[in-house]
């Protein structure tokens, strides 16, 4: 017998922190890595999508066939070996990592606390803040494929780069070990704060969005090309280019993910035209359009 959840026709927009999406056509919950690993080989129909806490996608008005597997609030793992690694699943939010490491007395994993996703989003986009990024504090990481098997790598054994990670076709990370160096765990916890309490006074975290939209250009940041080109306070519908913080774009009442993808596209349009830059977005798009 397998555990978890499986529904139908689960409505995305509430499992995104933009809060827009249509409906899965199946819906996963697993609450255990075996549970997952099961369902994947005996249950699993259509394409799969992978989410966390749906803070880095647009999730589309006309939703996902196939199957959603959503891994946050189900592979939840965390503990300290005895060897002083920090293992993980791939379901823990980078903000509880981040803190697990500050307490434990060990250092460099601080950044992880402006990110507001999960360590699997981290580990398929190598996620950063501050000046960190998250492949740097691996030491391996255990894959699971479509026929659920089970796999362990060395982190080494991948190609990473900007906001970007090759190497694991199409399984999913469920598991990392992390290898920190020590700290003083007072010191590390007012680092948390001192960010913690940056982010609060500088990104609109009052409404929903999905973190930063676009990467930042080599030697430049979109926000300054974004408010440079005037967009601040742009709107399409609901969806807003944030005031405080240019590259966040917010939903500010009943935004459709049509009005998020359309501001995204004249951002892009006005900050090419203006200074000759492709801002690349960093959140993925998913899912189809709405018929209407």
């Amino acid at each position: 017998m397998i555990g978890g959840r499986l529904r139908l026709g689960e409505s995305l927009a509430r499992h995104s922190s933009w809060r827009v999406g249509g409906p899965a056509e199946n819906f996963y919950l697993p609450a255990t890595a075996d549970d997952l690993a099961g369902f994947l080989r005996d249950f699993a129909r259509g394409p799969i999508t992978w989410l966390g806490l749906g803070s880095n996608v647009l999730l589309r008005d006309g939703g996902l066939r196939g199957t959603v597997i959503c891994l946050a609030h189900g592979l939840e793992q965390m503990e300290l070996a005895a060897d002083g690694e920090i293992i993980a699943e791939a379901g823990v939010s980078a903000v509880k990592l981040a803190h697990f490491a500050a307490k434990n007395g060990l250092a460099g994993a601080e950044f992880l606390a402006g990110i507001p996703g999960t360590l699997g989003g981290c580990l398929a986009m190598n996620a950063g803040a501050h000046g960190g990024e998250t492949w740097p504090l691996l030491e391996w990481v255990e894959l699971l494929h479509p026929n659920g098997e089970r796999e362990r790598r060395a982190a080494s054994a991948f190609q990473v780069g900007y906001r970007s990670v090759r190497g694991q076709g199409d399984a999913c990370f469920v598991r990392a070990g992390l290898r920190l160096p020590t700290g003083e765990p007072e010191a590390l916890r007012a680092q948390l704060r001192a960010w913690q309490n940056q982010r609060a006074a500088t990104q609109p975290l009052s409404w929903p969005s999905c973190g930063s939209v676009f990467r930042n250009p080599s030697g430049d940041h979109a926000a300054r090309l974004i408010e440079a080109a005037g967009l601040k306070g742009r709107r399409v519908g609901d969806a807003e280019v944030s005031t405080q913080h240019a590259n966040f774009i917010l939903n500010r009442g009943q935004a459709r993910s049509r009005e998020i993808e359309a501001l995204v596209m004249e951002v892009q349009e006005t900050v090419r035209k203006q200074f000759n830059v492709v801002l690349q977005p960093e959140m993925r798009v998913l899912g189809e359009h709405h018929d209407d």
